[in-house]
């Protein structure tokens, strides 16, 4: 089955394996393309091909000018200064530039107008990399201030340049992916990427035998309630009640080896690694401790020397037997983990009445009842469950946050009552109405006010009585889910969900029954051995403002039910405590908010521009005894052999123009406009500031504002251009 991570971590590899060639070079990266890497990439990895050191360029490094360097760089501005002081100072021999995203017409024309990128410049290469695969088939931009940018009304200034950032990113994963999709819903700025980068690069889709794949965008306003309810699979269970640590890796602390000499409390991490999690992270907690139970009592069955005759039981029994097994570290942890995590959250989900709570929000999230029938009495069951003690003060706002919403809006008196019935602060009713700004009513002027009834975006399900109490508290079913099994069967609505260009064939249904591909290369005689998988339909699902492990599962759950790969990709995953939190901010002050936007730019290191060669000791008297033999017996430079050169150091490296001096925000201010002619041929070492002719040597075409820009091509050492490997996709600024 395809794989995100496997398809970015080929994507890198390749990119490496095509430069060095067998030769080994230097991987320069910096601090956000150190995480890209790490995500999907062993260190052996990248070394095993031919790279001889990883440096970071916002560190003091060695000089190396006789060996050539991979820079893979994110398009920040202040990594273009770290670069070009590189450069400067000819830190290194050649050097093959790669960015994991489209460097920004500006920053690309620093480079164009420098000679000594010019002249040491081997190569300039763009991949689509600027995301995050967490999982096989979901994708994140680790970007959780996405958000507040989308919806915070003080950020409206901010939302058209995030919407192409996002386009950018969107368009790498399907470039990454080798999909051209049709694009539905909220997407005129995605699918013009995805135009512009078809253009530019002809080969791209590479042929194929799937279908061509479909690209949906919507936003967390499409479902405000998913985010709120209690879901007991245990991926979202675990990620709703249990302190687990989000950041470069999903960590959850634990107690290994209890009850022995080695017992210690440790960080495990939980990931596609731990085989499982993958098995059970989508499975109902009822099944999920079942199946722990289930495949430790057959691991005990069939090592019968490592436990006496107890049966596993119980998970306090398992636990025990854990202790007595030190041959089996790695399985043991792996159990202990799970087993801790699963006993956890049942002990939370009894001692906070999560049966009680979660029956209620399954009636006000589907508007159905257990027997699937109009609830009655449901304000009764709020306040009754207001009014316990066992439900905490979270709790206890999701549900009348849910409440409200299900009565599509109170008046502001009864807020306030149900706040202070539930003990909450008042200023919680502030949060409450914040949800106006995702697309919910929560306040009405007079009791009288009447509105017309919001209608669904799908039907609801009528289903008979659920068959046990445990699955009847996960009726409720998120959006995304009723949305792709429409997907599938050729239904969605094309008012609702309609197509930024409307296909060739103009029917979704005979895209749905035929799975034949309409742009397959292959002969007849070679399709039949094409696997299952490799013709499966790609579904991409791009959900702005943040997903929910509830709507991963369903992109899961379709994928298995419908044979084609459903892909979710996010700015961030969503928690409900996460949730709450960020529409609560949606009504501070915005500088409370710590943008990134926001904060002081980073800066390029100021170790970068000053010199700590050695200095010069005397030369010889005899010309004769000086190493190298050059003119003047000074050992010849990169790039000089045998050409004389003058005796004095060279120029100190300088910061780019405005360095010290950062303009204000580029919210505060007009764009800026395109360069003049005469600006454009200007050199930071220009005598005087005059304009200087384009450098020979610069490859591809110069980028204009607005229109595209040719990728460079790797250069071996005699000069010879080689087959440019991957384009990227222009911008529209």
């Amino acid at each position: 089955m395809v794989s995100a991570i496997l398809e970015q971590r080929e994507i890198i590899l390749d990119a490496l394996k095509s430069i060095t060639r067998g030769d080994w070079k230097v991987l320069v990266i910096d601090e956000f393309t150190k995480k890209i890497i790490d995500n999907v990439v062993k260190e052996d990895d990248i070394l095993n091909e031919n790279i001889a050191n990883i440096e970071r360029i916002e560190e003091r490094r060695e000089m190396n000018p006789d060996m050539d360097a991979i820079y893979l760089l994110s398009p920040q501005p202040h990594i273009v200064d770290c670069l070009l002081a590189d450069f400067e100072r000819r830190r290194y021999r050649k050097s093959y530039l790669v960015w994991t995203a489209l460097l920004d017409p500006q920053l690309r024309r620093r480079l164009d107008v420098s000679k000594q990128v010019q002249e040491q410049m081997a190569g300039f290469e763009t991949l689509s990399i600027d995301y995050f695969p967490r999982e096989s088939h979901l994708i994140t931009f680790r970007d959780p201030w996405s958000f507040p940018i989308l919806y915070h009304p003080a950020c409206n200034d901010l939302v058209l340049g995030h919407m192409q950032t996002l386009s950018q990113k969107i368009t790498g994963i399907c470039v990454s992916l080798g999909e051209y999709p049709k694009v539905r819903h909220l997407a005129n700025f995605v699918q013009e990427e995805l135009d512009a980068y078809a253009n530019f690069n002809r080969n791209w889709p590479p042929p194929s035998t799937r279908p061509q794949g479909i690209l949906v965008i919507t936003d967390r306003s499409m479902d405000i309630m998913a985010p709120l309810i209690h879901e007991f699979t245990y991926q979202a269970m675990a990620h709703d009640l249990l302190p687990i640590k989000e950041g470069d890796k999903v960590l959850y602390k634990t107690v290994v080896n209890e009850g022995t000499a080695q017992e210690e409390e440790k960080d495990m991490e939980i990931g596609e690694k731990d085989k499982i999690w993958v098995n059970n992270r989508h499975s109902h907690m009822k099944d999920t401790i079942e199946k722990l139970m289930g495949d430790f009592q057959k691991f005990i069955d069939d090592n019968p020397n490592f436990t006496n005759s107890e049966d596993a039981t119980s998970l306090n029994a398992i636990k025990d037997m854990l202790a007595g097994l030190p041959q089996f570290q790695e399985m043991k942890e792996a159990y202990s983990l799970h087993l801790s995590m699963a006993q956890e959250c049942m002990n939370i989900f009894q001692n906070r009445k999560l049966p009680d709570v979660a029956s209620v929000e399954q009636s006000l999230a589907t508007g159905l009842d257990e027997d699937y029938r109009k609830p009655k009495n449901l304000a009764d069951q709020v306040v009754r469950l207001l009014d316990d003690e066992s439900i905490g003060p979270a709790d206890r706002l999701r549900l009348i946050m849910l409440y409200i919403i299900y009565r599509d809006g109170m008046i502001q008196e009864d807020i306030r009552r149900l706040l202070a019935h539930a003990a909450l602060p008042p200023q919680n009713a502030e949060a409450i109405t914040n949800f106006d700004l995702i697309g919910a009513h929560t306040t009405k002027a007079t009791l009288k006010d009447a509105r017309p009834p919001t209608q669904p975006l799908f039907p609801k399900k009528t289903a008979p009585t659920a068959q046990n109490e445990e699955y009847a508290l996960s009726r409720f079913e998120p959006m995304v889910k009723l949305m792709l099994e429409d997907i599938s069967k050729g239904i969605l609505d094309q008012i609702t969900f309609p197509y930024i260009r409307p296909p060739i064939d103009n029917s979704e249904e005979l895209a749905a029954q035929q799975q034949t591909s309409l742009r397959s290369a292959k002969p007849t005689w070679a399709r039949n051995r094409v696997s299952a998988a490799e013709s499966r339909q790609r579904v991409i699902v791009f959900m702005a403002g943040g997903a929910t492990y509830s709507e991963s599962r369903a992109c899961y759950e379709v994928s298995k039910t419908t044979g084609k790969d459903v892909f979710l990709a996010t700015s961030h995953m969503v928690t409900p405590a996460l949730y709450v939190r960020q529409v609560s901010d949606l009504s501070e002050d915005r500088r409370r908010l710590d943008l990134p936007i926001d904060r002081p730019k980073p800066k390029a290191p100021e170790h970068l521009f000053i010199r700590n060669d050695p200095r010069p000791t005397a030369l010889p008297s005899d010309p004769r005894s000086r190493p190298g033999g050059g003119a003047m017996g000074l050992p010849a430079g990169p790039g000089r052999l045998g050409q004389s050169r003058s005796p004095g150091p060279p120029a100190t490296p300088q910061k780019s123009p405005g360095y010290n001096n950062p303009a204000p925000n580029p919210y505060d201010k007009p764009q800026p406009q395109p360069p003049t002619s005469g600006l454009a041929a200007m050199n930071m070492n220009s005598a005087l500031g005059k304009p200087i002719p384009p450098p020979s040597g610069t490859n591809g075409s110069a980028l204009v504002k607005g229109k595209l820009e040719k990728k460079g091509k790797h250069k071996d050492e005699s000069g010879e251009k080689e087959k440019k490997k991957r384009g990227f996709f222009g911008s529209k600024k």
